[in-house]
């Protein structure tokens, strides 16, 4: 990791940041999900305002060797609209909760966004021809009077200023009560599932009228309610198994091959609580508020709101790695608890070899851990140094005592700037990270 010593270790370099510089932030800009395609070439974000952003990275420059391809514009569209249920009177919101890419099979690309109730599937293609010499219409478009056609032309193709068009090719909608939290793609490529609070659906990407119901966990009286789902995922490579986690802490993993309803769950992940920590709060911090599995399919990765967990899918009693994110906030989190951030649901990602980790934190914080030599290490996203190629120091927080002159006091910490969303680049050592309106790009200082 950077700044770290050793030889192999990652430094660090801001590369780009996308977004406006001014202060106060319009709602429908703050970023709510962010997603590199399988090849890396493509970077998605979603905002509250319903659209997608994607980004293209160039061709990398042969005469400077050493920037590496910037991202660039691609293609915005509007993804979801407000809405308004009348039967339950409610607004739902166009915020996007989620974008997966599905892999690409032909010159366009697929992704599927959702909001809190509708999933669609976009296709986003590239026009770089346009015909021209229709023998009904004019150049203009409009339609000639048949009669008035003497001579038959046929129609040619012209090159043209390239256009990226995107196109809703399904919509997927009704089949969920409670909030959508999550999507996954089924290794298949045909089907994928979509979770909210109390249930989860697996559709066909072809298929829009019908889902079925392969998880629920609502109770027949409301009032013995105890937990809900957070967050579920399918295997990278094992088409019938996923995972959810849930509000108490605990992961269950599925075999679709058991029966049709999984409510009866093949493993179950929870670690036994450490009595000498038990608090007020432990329930609401050991929620789970994001899962995801290593590349590799052997371990999966959980968030809470102060650690991230790695397991190994052979062991269910305990993680086999456990890193702390921002231990210091463990005095604060009455505060925390006041202020709604207690609340807040942290994302965390893999790197591409499955040999790094990282999320998000407060201040404008993220962390990153190296399973090999347990160096952890916590960089800013800030516009300070927002110079191309400046390598990011090392940020620490002192938790009490007397403060070191580079270290910065909890209590001055920003807790309204959050980084909750971060993605890795599949191949290479680039990053994204999306502070509350800002996308940040970082990438490893080449040689």
């Amino acid at each position: 990791m950077a700044g770290a010593g050793g030889g192999n270790d990652i430094q660090w370099c801001f590369s780009q940041v996308k977004g406006a510089v001014d202060d106060d932030v319009a709602e429908a800009d703050i970023i709510s999900t962010v997603e590199f395609n399988h090849s890396g070439e493509l970077l998605a974000t979603g905002d509250k305002g319903g659209r997608v952003v994607i980004f293209q990275q160039e061709q990398e420059n042969k005469t400077q060797s050493h920037s590496r391809g910037e991202y660039n514009v691609y293609s915005t569209f509007q993804s979801h609209e407000p809405e308004f249920d009348y039967l339950k009177s409610l607004e739902i919101e166009e915020k996007i909760n989620k974008i997966r890419w599905l892999p690409q099979k032909n010159a366009a690309q697929f992704l599927l966004s959702t909001n809190d109730k509708t999933i669609k599937l976009w296709k986003i293609s590239e026009r770089d021809k346009r015909p021209e010499g229709y023998n009904l219409k004019e150049e203009d478009g409009r339609y000639r009077d048949p009669t008035t056609v003497t001579t038959l032309r046929v129609p040619v193709f012209r090159p043209m200023d390239l256009m990226v068009e995107a196109s809703p090719r399904r919509i997927f909608a009704n089949a969920h009560t409670y909030h959508i939290n999550s999507i996954s793609i089924n290794s298949d490529y045909e089907t994928y599932l979509s979770a909210d609070d109390l249930r989860i659906n697996l559709w066909h990407l072809e298929i829009t009228d019908r889902s079925f119901n392969i998880v629920d966990i609502k109770p027949a009286n409301m009032e013995e309610l105890t937990e809900v789902i957070t967050a579920a995922e399918f295997h990278p490579n094992s088409c019938s198994t996923f995972v959810y986690s849930s509000s108490k802490g605990t992961i269950r993993l599925c075999d679709m091959r058991a029966s049709a309803l999984c409510d009866r769950h093949s493993k179950l992940f929870e670690e036994p609580e450490d009595p000498s920590n038990r608090s007020f709060f432990s329930e609401i911090i050991s929620s789970i508020s994001d899962v995801k599995f290593s590349h590799s399919g052997r371990y999966m990765m959980t968030r809470d709101y102060l650690s991230v967990k790695i397991w190994d899918l052979n062991m269910e009693n305990r993680p086999v790695e456990t890193y702390q994110v921002h231990e210091y906030l463990r005095s604060k989190l009455c505060s925390l608890y006041e202020n709604d951030c207690i609340f807040d649901k942290f994302e965390c990602c893999w790197n591409g070899s499955d040999s790094i980790v990282m999320t998000g934190s407060y201040n404008n914080f993220f962390r990153m851990f190296d399973r090999n030599t347990k160096r952890d290490i916590t960089l800013e996203a800030s516009r300070e140094n927002n110079k191309p190629r400046t390598v990011l120091k090392p940020r620490k927080v002192c938790a009490s005592g007397k403060r070191k002159k580079d270290e910065i006091s909890v209590d001055s910490l920003d807790f309204n700037k959050k980084i909750l969303h971060t993605a890795w680049h599949p191949k290479e050592n680039i990053i994204a990270v999306a502070t509350t309106n800002n996308l940040y790009i970082f990438q490893d200082k080449m040689n």
